[in-house]
């Protein structure tokens, strides 16, 4: 049974595996069209958090994907949700724009990167261990796959925009994640 899962793990090594992500269809998403598709490899990942409610199940993840969602098409007035994808404190990436379509999250980097938001108020504290691998999982199977450039820009969202986002307590924890850079 090691021997098993040591070879699955190498596999995953090898493959670049990449997290599960849980669709737009799965957690409920509004009906859109409304896609510019991104040109790809972008060269930033733009990390942000919601300033809302966190969540750490399935179903209030997918609660709070529909809220954001909803307050971006009503309040924003754009057409979708902002960003490229959703990360929750249950370890699950949620879909928002994906892969392909260019984002609404950091104005004039909107069209060279991936806006990656963990759902929650990250000012005094870090979002769980699980959450942050998830979104590390995810940049490496951007990154494996040809979506993000290996030599990319990692930025917090107060790098792009003068704003408080991601949060105090977690920005100072991505400013040492592999490739930040101000």
């Amino acid at each position: 049974m090691i021997r098993i899962i040591a070879v699955l793990l190498m596999l995953c090594v090898v493959t670049h595996c990449c997290p599960s992500v849980v669709s737009r269809s799965q957690w409920g998403a509004r009906s859109v069209n409304c896609h510019s598709w991104i040109r790809k490899p972008v060269g930033y990942v733009i990390i942000h958090h919601s300033a809302g409610a966190f969540c750490n199940s399935p179903s209030t993840c997918s609660s709070q994907v529909r809220n954001i969602q909803n307050y971006h098409i009503r309040s924003n007035k754009w057409c979708d949700i902002g960003y490229n994808f959703l990360i929750g404190e249950d370890g699950r990436v949620y879909e928002g724009r994906g892969w392909h379509a260019v984002g609404v999250h950091a104005r004039k980097y909107n069209p060279i990167s991936y806006g990656i938001c963990f759902i929650g108020t990250f000012t005094n504290r870090n979002p769980s261990i699980a959450a942050q691998n998830a979104a590390k999982s995810l940049i490496r199977c951007g990154v494996s796959r040809g979506f993000i450039r290996r030599n990319y820009n990692l930025k917090g969202h107060r790098d792009a925009n003068p704003t408080s986002c991601p949060g105090n307590t977690f920005y100072r924890t991505i400013k040492s994640w592999p490739q930040y850079r101000a």
